[in-house]
């Protein structure tokens, strides 16, 4: 199914939210975004540009499940085989994202929003780019980018991803950022992969993804894709980024980063722009689920592993709640390190056992009221750098302190209850 299709379906089952009156991508549309969370939102009428708008499409796992006809507890199985079963995307001459090319482009025509009032500018927050390396090949990967003038942005770029490599060991390079891409370009380009995996290939083992060749350079981009932005990101130029609200909601502080020159526009005729809200519930999802396998994977090397939630509470990024059938007294511990293994920027580590639904922030913090001492189940782990989107991690270095929390049961119980007591099942209809 294309995302034009899963717009189509979420508008006839009543899903959709149209708000058809005159609306600003100046706060209003994230505002609107917000307040309406779940519910997707399609602004049809934007001031100042003549594309709409469209959010929170995937604000779940069930959202997500949903659009690949899957069930949510299928997902981990679902991205795992992706990354393992990649394969080349079709490669065509023609593509619905080139169906308009604009070399002469102007951003400000564009529905590029400014979200927050201390934000630093208008940003693209839902843009996939997509760079290229003589040695590596491509990489697919996402980057806020904030615009400061009609053909220009500001581009963050973390320290130490593959983006990052690509740019330091070329200085310049051409990119494209691919906005209103369907959810298996999405979530593959959120996984994280060994340097030099194409994540265009996991994409297309979720679902079949034809890519065409960009108009001013060789990269090949998602045939599907709303609007494409093409052009050349340089080291050797940089310009103010931020502030902006990110995964944790909070402000990120202001960088010198590379500056990316918009050298092409193409779109379709009639383009929608998605919106992924800073620190929603999308951003959220498409943040932290694709880490959920790669930490499954770790934590079933030494443990039965039955599930993974990295949860919005935890940001999406922070915090991991990891479901194991504990087979040995220090199973815990061991999937507590696996799982620090398997994502490198998780800050604290919830471990329970299979009665414990992960999906319940109730009974996890009841797990940790009735099965966890300080003392024996506290994992400590020295001060190291951790993720940047962590306000309470030390300024410039990162360094964190993470911690690990065993809640599993003891399997020796000493004639102790760990478990709770089920009550009757009664049919109260009987009794009215």
């Amino acid at each position: 199914m294309s995302l034009r299709a899963y717009l189509q379906k979420l508008d006839s089952d009543g899903t959709l939210l149209r708000l058809r009156q005159p609306i600003s991508k100046r706060l209003e549309i994230a505002g609107a975004l917000k307040q309406m969370e779940p519910r997707p939102l399609l602004c049809e009428a934007v001031r100042e540009s003549a594309f709409p708008v469209v959010g929170n499409l995937f604000c779940s796992k069930a959202a997500f499940a949903d659009y690949f006809g899957i069930r949510v507890d299928e997902i981990i199985p679902f991205l795992s085989a992706a990354i393992q079963n990649r394969r080349p995307p079709e490669v065509v001459s023609e593509a619905p994202c080139q169906e308009v090319i604009d070399l002469h482009p102007n951003l400000d025509r564009l529905p590029i929003l400014f979200h927050c009032e201390q934000d630093g500018g208008n940003y693209i927050s839902s843009g996939v780019v997509i760079a290229a390396h003589p040695q590596y090949g491509q990489n697919a990967d996402f980057h806020r980018c904030m615009q400061f003038s009609p053909t220009e942005m500001s581009v963050r770029v973390v320290r130490g991803r593959h983006f990052d490599k690509f740019l330091q060991d070329q200085q310049q390079m051409d990119i494209a950022i691919c906005i209103g891409c369907p959810p298996n370009v999405l979530a593959a380009a959120a996984t994280s992969v060994e340097l030099g995996v194409n994540e265009l290939e996991i994409a297309n083992a979720m679902q079949p993804l034809q890519v065409v060749r960009a108009q001013t350079s060789n990269l090949l981009i998602p045939a599907e894709a709303e609007f494409v932005l093409e052009g050349t990101i340089s080291l050797a130029r940089t310009h103010a980024e931020g502030p902006f609200v990110d995964l944790t909601e909070t402000y990120d502080v202001v960088r010198q980063e590379p500056v990316f020159e918009v050298k092409a526009v193409t779109h379709r005729r009639d383009a929608i722009w998605h919106a992924l809200l800073p620190g929603g519930l999308e951003h959220k999802l498409l943040m932290g689920m694709p880490r959920e396998p790669t930490i499954f994977r770790k934590v079933n090397e030494v443990v039965r592993c039955l599930d993974v939630h990295i949860n919005p509470g935890g940001c999406s990024w922070l915090h991991a709640i990891v479901q194991i059938d504990k087979q040995a007294e220090d199973d815990g511990k061991k999937a507590i390190e696996a799982a620090f293994a398997g994502h490198s920027s998780c800050k604290h580590v919830f471990v329970v056992d299979k009665d414990i639904d992960i999906y319940n922030p109730l009974e996890v913090e009841w797990a940790l009221a009735t099965r966890f001492q300080g003392d024996r189940d506290l994992v400590i782990r020295e001060r190291a750098p951790g993720s940047s989107l962590d306000p309470s991690a030390d300024s410039g270095t990162h360094l964190t302190t993470r911690l690990g929390f065993d809640l599993t049961a003891p399997l020796a119980t000493g004639g102790k209850s760990f478990r709770k007591a089920a009550f009757p099942q009664v049919d109260v209809k009987k009794f009215l």
